[in-house]
């Protein structure tokens, strides 16, 4: 919508029979029919030099003015009674064990809907009622992140002050950070750092790439706790450790090492491990078999609604007293279940 205001738009004999609001939707570029009806609402649009309602039928002939943008009320995550594992809190911090499955918060977009429900902020607010306000209002607390499907310790903020000397220590490099990841294949050094720059990818922009220009330096350390070799497949069990915290970080260098980790669709990973054919015959096709034909056949199958990603362990400096802290979390039920199924299969 331009900024020069009011708009005044006359009303054509052959846009007779149409609603207000879906004249304006059709005449206004770029916005919504419900962006629209917010206007109308608020008294921002004028029939003749009157106030009229969205569902009014224009009969041809009428000005129509509008007199400005909506005035959208902030948006503000609200509490929510969910179940929480807190592992640590005290008037400063808490350290919480995020389960999978479970946004850290609400995006930039969401409002007081579906999209702004069941996230760790809500929970937050609902366990810790005063949380800091550095964030802003839709991420009161946070102060760093752990992705949608990543389960493991998460550090947030009471208070202001507490907020401020978390978020210096991390942009430091200060705080330590270690994962559990396990990867498709086997990983061929036993240990190695990877610091490509992670960008947004251009075409599928819910993407992080190494592969274009520029980006942000990130840095990735890990470790080969074992190798694998099963009939699902072979994997590498690693700990990881980061330097930066890039949005998808382990999870597109891992990709980018030609091994994504477990159950990570977006970069790779296939949505079923398949095991060896019963029929001996078939074992050498089994990867050109359909599913239906691997089903028959009597083929394994195994897989994980979930990133075989887990943030392990966390250490830093308390705020207030400086000590440092550290806080350790073992792998969630349905990782141990998972692995524990992986290694049983050995080949």
């Amino acid at each position: 919508m331009p900024e020069a205001f009011p708009i005044l738009i006359s009303v054509a004999l052959e846009d007779a029979g149409k609603r207000l609001d879906q004249f304006l939707a059709l005449r206004l570029e770029g916005v919504s029919r419900a962006r629209v009806q917010e206007l109308i609402s608020e008294s921002k649009v004028l029939v003749n030099d009157a106030a009229a309602k969205a569902s009014l039928k224009l009969r041809g002939g009428e000005r129509v003015s509008v007199l400005g943008e909506a005035q959208r009320a902030p948006l503000k995550a609200i509490a929510e009674e969910i179940p929480l594992d807190i592992a640590y809190e005290d008037d400063d911090l808490a350290v919480i064990n995020k389960p999978a499955g479970m946004m850290v918060h609400a995006g930039a977009g969401a409002s007081d809907d579906a999209r702004n429900r069941g996230t760790l902020v809500n929970a937050l607010l609902h366990h810790l009622g005063n949380l800091s306000g550095v964030g802003g209002a839709l991420r009161p607390g946070i102060v760093h992140r752990l992705d949608k499907e990543t389960s493991g310790l998460i550090v947030v903020a009471k208070n202001d002050e507490a907020h401020r000397k978390l978020s210096a220590q991390f942009a430091a490099r200060e705080v330590r950070k270690k994962y559990v990841a396990l990867v498709h294949g086997w990983v061929k050094k036993d240990s190695g750092t990877l610091a490509q720059n992670i960008s947004r990818d251009r075409v599928r922009r819910t993407r992080m790439t190494t592969g274009a220009e520029g980006g942000r330096t990130a840095v990735t350390h890990y470790r080969v706790v074992r190798r694998l070799d099963t009939k699902f497949g072979k994997f590498t069990l690693l700990d990881v450790k980061i330097d930066t915290g890039r949005t998808h970080q382990i999870r597109v260098h891992m990709a980018a090492m030609g091994h994504p980790v477990v159950g990570d669709k977006v970069y790779g990973a296939p949505r079923e491990m398949w095991g060896e054919s019963n029929t001996p015959s078939l074992r050498q096709a089994q990867g050109k078999l359909s599913r239906k034909k691997r089903e028959k056949d009597g083929a394994p199958a195994i897989s994980l609604s979930r990133n075989f990603l887990h943030a392990a362990e966390l250490e830093f400096r308390h705020p207030r007293s400086g000590e440092v802290v550290a806080f350790k979390s073992e792998l969630p039920e349905e990782l141990r279940v998972f692995l524990g199924r992986v290694e049983g299969s050995g080949g």
